[in-house]
């Protein structure tokens, strides 16, 4: 776990909040500031601290998120063990946590405090309501269900506070950025507060044509009639319009085919309208000194609509490998909407058995889960709706789309759960745990006509020792099983066979003054794994089974009292266990070919300093990250990315009491880099050098 940095500035009237989810995170900050702690339990959490878990788990807290941070996609690239894939062109978030990459053609699922937040269609992630962030390594599915093998993100928000704070920030910067982002808190009484964030952010791109508009309102509402009683309600509004971009084109392993800027789809085509309103209520009950009850709902609904022209894959219907030139181009009509219902219950508290105390966590809950996918498409053969990649003429004539897959997909599933930290000893613990499960889900592909159903019953057990060596050494040990039941349906409309997983875990933590060390050793394989389809593009079919080893270091502290280091590196080796063939494409993939968008070796520095520029006390800081060579293409191996350093800089000031100025330099060097590729065809590149200010004012 990464600890919180010394904070360098605070408003007077600013309340620095320690959210209590019995984890005891704590500021390690000398500065003395007032506080006041509103104690709140976090899901699947129980009265169990992160460090008595037998499992690696890395925390995004608010001063890690200093700078040019906007989304949850730039968030996790502070993460070496994250790494990010297929993401539509930027309009939703898609990673891979060690080595393990969902649907390429989904969203990645994630938790918003503990619910469902990725599952459907949301846009990125913004920033703006996020409190910190936790990536919990290794299988979560013996207490959250459905899950990566890899592991589970879950973005805690920012809570209502009882006394008066607020902000509002103003930010610009190249390609005509231009964001506002907003936040405020207070009491309405002696029992309820109120809290309000948000953003708008309209920018342009590095890439022609492109631009992006957002608006993200979330608002929430703690009641506390009692001491032991907490009702929170937590609402959230995203409106997400963007140019859709496939990205550059990529011939012979040339990354300079064409500029990182050049732009091959349509500007005609108008944005892609991303929507979702999302709703949570929450229960938190203190029965007694060792107990405590916890109630949640969650509902959410997206859509996802428009147009694109998106780059033929399809080598005989290429026309670009015939002349070097000429790209032909599918046109596409996307009409996606989900509904997402979930509840949960949990009982936790402590019993004494004899010499032996035990953490106990008794848990429910369900969900409903609706998905309508309505594509439509225009494929026209080689040398049709065509665009020369060298000299793009936009504008031309669009042809009219026709309905090519209308998948109406129903899920629902309801489990129990349970889990008992054993204290065997002050220094040896020993964890079980066990998910059970029951899953339905049906799927209706109306083109094809071809409805389909399936269901089934999971266990999910975990078991996990933590020992503490002496008062700096803790060691661990796991193991632990999941599955999940996966969404959407093949290119013949046919669904897909849940995932299954299986992990094994060894590590060691260090904890000495203000530095924390760990380094994790895991091997993992997942079954059933889905990749994309080299044919049918947007599509993806099953491919086997997959592993994934690897190494994972972390340490983090105080230089200096004013001076703040994190280091974090991952090796990863992440392969197919088996070789297997398509016979649509006729492509064979062999056993042992590395899984797309993952490096071998990735790692971040940052490097913050606290300082007075004159008399006015600031930070000036370096964030360095580096990530390896990857795999670009699911079934064409000779297709690499790669490698790439990236150094970013930011320094803040504070002018005046209450307001502060801050800039930032992202990729100092102006190094041309990859953030990820579906094919070679379609390869995103990351942006060149970029410039933002910004000037937040404190309340």
């Amino acid at each position: 776990m990464s600890p919180l940095s010394p904070v360098p500035k605070a408003p007077k009237r600013l309340l620095v909040i320690s959210l209590l989810v019995s984890t005891g995170i704590a500021n390690s900050s000398e500065t003395t500031l007032e506080t006041v702690t509103v104690e709140y339990q976090q899901a699947y959490r129980g009265n169990v601290a992160p460090e008595e878990i037998p499992q690696s788990t890395d925390v995004l807290d608010s001063t890690l998120l200093e700078g040019p941070i906007n989304d949850l996609h730039s968030a996790l690239s502070l993460s070496p063990s994250v790494a990010p894939q297929n993401s539509l062109g930027g309009l939703w978030d898609s990673f891979a946590v060690r080595g393990f990459p969902g649907n390429e053609n989904m969203p990645s699922g994630y938790l918003i405090n503990g619910f469902s937040g990725g599952r459907g269609f949301s846009g990125r992630r913004d920033i703006s309501a996020i409190d910190y962030i936790e990536i919990q390594k290794g299988p979560g599915s013996a207490l959250y269900g459905r899950g990566e093998p890899g592991g589970t993100i879950n973005i805690i928000t920012k809570k209502p506070q009882f006394l008066p704070a607020g902000s509002i920030t103003l930010e610009g910067g190249s390609y005509n950025h231009k964001r506002m982002e907003g936040d405020y808190t207070r009491s309405i009484n002696d029992a309820l507060a109120f809290r309000v964030t948000g953003a708008l952010q309209d920018s342009d791109s590095f890439r022609d044509e492109v631009f992006q508009r957002r608006k993200v309102l979330n608002p929430s509402l703690l009641f506390t009639p009692s001491d032991d009683t907490k009702v929170l309600y937590e609402g959230e509004y995203l409106n997400h319009e963007q140019l859709f971009d496939r990205g550059i084109v990529v011939l012979d392993n040339n990354f300079d085919t064409v500029p990182r800027s050049r732009y091959l789809g349509e500007p005609n085509d108008g944005a892609t309208e991303v929507m979702a309103i999302g709703h949570q209520l929450s229960l938190d009950q203190r029965l007694s000194d060792e107990w405590r009850m916890s109630l949640g709902y969650s509902n959410r609904r997206s859509w996802l609509d428009g147009y694109s022209s998106d780059t033929e894959l399809s080598p005989s219907r290429q026309s670009l490998y015939d002349d070097g030139e000429t790209l032909t181009r599918q046109r596409r009509l996307r009409d996606y909407q989900t509904a997402d219902h979930s509840f949960r219950g949990e009982l936790s508290g402590t019993v004494n058995t004899a010499s032996i105390e035990h953490n106990l966590l008794f848990g429910a809950d369900g969900y409903r889960y609706r998905l309508d996918q309505n594509l439509e498409r225009y494929r026209g053969g080689n040398g049709t709706y065509t665009i020369d990649i060298y000299d793009p003429v936009y504008g031309q004539e669009q042809p009219e789309t026709s309905p090519l897959n209308e998948n109406h997909e129903l899920q629902h599933g309801y489990g129990f759960y349970l889990q008992d930290l054993m204290h065997i000893t002050d220094d040896f613990r020993l964890l079980l745990g066990a998910r059970f499960d029951h899953y339905w889900q049906s799927l209706h592909e109306r083109v094809y006509g071809t409805p389909q159903s399936d269901s089934g019953n999971v266990t999910s057990p975990r078991i996990g020792i933590t020992y503490d060596m002496n008062n700096e050494f803790t060691a661990y040990v796991s193991h632990s099983r999941g599955f999940l039941p996966l969404t959407g349906s093949d290119a013949e409309g046919n669904g897909f066979d849940p995932e299954r997983s299986r992990s094994n875990e060894i590590g060691l933590r260090h904890s000495r003054a203000s530095w924390l060390t760990s380094v994790a050793y895991f091997e993992s394989v997942k079954s059933n794994i889905l990749t994309a389809d080299p044919v049918n593009a947007g599509f993806s079919t099953q491919l086997g089974e997959a592993e994934s080893d690897g190494i994972e270091f972390e340490t983090s502290g105080q230089l200096t009292p004013a001076t703040f280091l994190r280091f974090s590196y991952t090796w990863l080796d992440s392969r197919t266990s088996n070789s297997a063939v398509n016979p649509d494409w006729g492509v064979e993939i062999p056993a042992g070919s590395r899984l797309v968008n993952i490096p071998e070796h990735s790692a971040n520095l940052m490097l913050r300093q606290y300082l007075n520029f004159g008399r006015l006390p600031g930070s000036a800081g370096v964030t360095v990250n580096y990530v390896g060579e990857r795999s670009g293409d699911t079934v064409d191996p000779e297709y690499v990315l790669p490698e790439h350093w990236l150094i970013d800089l930011n320094a803040s000031i504070e002018v005046v009491s209450d307001l502060s100025v801050s800039a930032s330099v992202t990729n100092l060097t102006d190094t041309f880099w990859v953030d990820n590729s579906y094919s070679a065809l379609w390869t995103q590149p990351g942006a060149p050098r970029t410039y933002r200010a910004s000037v937040t004012y404190d309340f």
